[in-house]
């Protein structure tokens, strides 16, 4: 039993150990634990009980460690991402008024047509079909857009009539405890402790507490909050989405998603050497992974889910096999039962966590053809789209639309697939309709 256990896993093949891999399972979920406090704090505001969400990202967080690990044998965690979750919430939500029951079952149709056009492998397809350079700007854009968010929630940039933006003031105690969050965080980062973002958090709210800035929690272990507010209300309010506005988020999430997972999956294959002639072995297994916990997410009441940057740190540690996501996923499933320490994460602890996260994105930066003026154009309009629309969707649809015209004009439109140029008319026909009064 013990051989076969240790040949499904290629553990010896990967010249690795089960004590490597469980350590690497710690490390990965230390690494990513925030998106416990972070995501009912972004989801919160749309209206969605925290509670719900914090129980909802836990569990679909685990099944997709479990899918991502069983089936595809690979060292990567998912959980609900960063950046999407804000699409929901501040741009689907509060943006265009759209109850979070309505986004709700929008994620979960798009969940489903993720599965089905991963069954057909079309999105093998379209992964293949875009350009490297605007995958690398999509991931760096998003990493922007996330940053943006965090030093507005820790009050570090806030409005201004005369320049749009501006320094927030540093005579409020908060913004200092983000300050420091993102001291420590950036130092424990740089010193490559494992955890740094989970650590600064704790020692945050630490800070928090005790100079009074937030308050105690009455208990710290309790059992799980409820899903019934979020259970299932996706199928309920799928008769809510009749409107093209609505079929439009949906493509947005399916758009969004698919773009950040893809690149994400890439990225972390890359760093693991499991890259062969520059495609992904099993790829279909981990694509269909994440598309199954996207929709359980969905239905258990929680924004799309998704492979999670972080794993890098479990795969840094030495963590090879599908073992690694296994355990983070059962310290997923041990984390439900501190759902109290809620109270303690406010806006200004998270936001540390979420400018360190967009700095790990904005890294991909750097693989982009900034010397070609036909791919720079596109892919700095995708970058800095983001952020100043408050936008991802439009962000991507800037650099879409662009894309192939300045390839065009720098006579390679040859170069540019048939699924681009599609993609060209489908995101003309998205601005047109999510932004014409």
């Amino acid at each position: 039993m013990k051989e076969k256990f240790l040949a499904y896993f290629e553990v010896e093949k990967l010249n690795t150990t089960v004590r490597r891999e469980i350590l690497a399972g710690f490390t990965t979920f230390i690494s990513m634990a925030y998106i416990l406090f972070v995501n009912p704090s972004v989801l919160g505001a749309s209206g969605m009980d925290k509670g719900a969400v914090f129980t909802a990202t836990a569990l679909a967080s685990a099944l997709g460690c479990f899918l991502m690990g069983i089936l595809a044998r690979y060292p990567i965690a998912t959980a609900p991402a960063l950046g999407i979750n804000a699409f929901f919430a501040y741009s689907v939500c509060i943006g265009m008024k759209i109850p979070w029951q309505t986004a709700l079952a929008g994620v979960f149709v798009a969940s489903l047509i993720f599965i089905l056009i991963t069954i057909f492998k079309l999105r093998e397809m379209i992964i293949d079909a875009i350009p490297s350079d605007l995958k690398y700007a999509i991931s760096g854009g998003i990493g922007l857009f996330i940053a943006f968010l965090g030093l507005s929630d820790g009050g570090i940039i806030v409005a201004n009539k005369s320049t749009l933006v501006g320094l927030g003031s540093l005579s409020v105690g908060t913004t200092w405890l983000t300050i420091f969050g993102l001291v420590v965080t950036a130092l424990l980062m740089v010193r490559r402790v494992p955890g740094g973002i989970f650590i600064g958090m704790v020692l945050t709210t630490l800070l928090g507490l005790v100079t009074g800035l937030i308050h105690a929690p009455s208990a710290i272990i309790s059992a799980a909050p409820s899903l019934k507010p979020t259970f299932f209300a996706a199928v309920k309010h799928i008769g809510d989405i009749n409107s093209i506005q609505m079929w439009v988020v949906v493509l947005t999430f399916l758009l969004v998603t698919f773009f950040d997972t893809a690149g994400t999956l890439v990225g972390l294959a890359t760093q693991a050497g499991f890259m062969k002639d520059n495609k992904m072995p099993r790829v279909g297994k981990a694509l269909a992974s994440d598309s199954t916990a996207m929709l359980a997410g969905s239905l258990l009441g929680t924004s799309p889910v998704g492979a999670f940057v972080e794993s890098s740190a479990g795969i840094a540690v030495g963590g090879r096999t599908g073992l690694t996501a296994v355990t983070t996923g059962v310290f997923f499933l041990l984390g439900l039962f501190f759902s109290p320490l809620l109270a303690v994460v406010t806006t200004q602890v998270t936001a540390p966590a979420l400018i360190i996260v967009g700095v790990l994105m904005a890294a991909n930066l750097k693989n982009i053809s900034w010397d070609k003026l036909e791919i720079a154009i596109p892919s700095f309009l995708i970058v800095l789209g983001m952020p100043l629309t408050y936008s991802i969707s439009d962000g991507i649809a800037l650099g879409f639309i662009m894309y192939p015209m300045t390839m065009i004009a720098a006579k390679r439109g040859k170069e540019v697939s048939p699924i681009m140029y599609l993609l060209f008319f489908v995101f003309i026909g998205f601005m047109w309709i999510l932004n014409y009064k």
